[in-house]
């Protein structure tokens, strides 16, 4: 048995089945095991999807550390009544991930620019 298909996936299958082999949708649908009102019905995106993707990567930015659960808590402060897994998906479409936590000892970043890092001299000293 293969990888299951994805919806997307399984109507491009029935579509290519159809045109390549001439044969009909109710067979083709049969033969991939997708429901023929799935591959008829047209796929109508959400008038809001864009400003909702927009505001998901603003926070993303704005917040660099929170992951898709606690960006989907933010924007439902905000007043957005969205669910996780529509927030999750955006996250996955948009390529947006959380960094990896920098370790404390490793940070060269300090307040007065220099890079070079302070060796201890003795016990307690850094």
């Amino acid at each position: 048995m293969g990888t299951p298909l994805s919806l997307s996936r399984k109507r491009e299958a029935v579509d290519h089945v159809v045109e390549t082999f001439g044969a009909t949708e109710r067979r083709a649908c049969r033969v991939i095991g997708q429901h023929r009102s799935t591959q008829r019905k047209p796929r109508v995106p959400r008038q809001d999807e864009d400003v909702l993707t927009a505001a998901i990567i603003t926070l993303a930015e704005w917040f660099g550390r929170y992951g898709y659960r606690r960006i989907t808590a933010l924007l439902r402060r905000g007043g957005w009544h969205v669910s996780e897994k529509r927030v999750y998906h955006i996250w996955r479409r948009e390529g947006l991930k959380v960094p990896m936590k920098q370790p404390k000892r490793g940070r060269l970043w300090l307040s007065d620019g220099s890079c070079i890092r302070i060796r201890p001299m003795h016990k307690g000293h850094v």
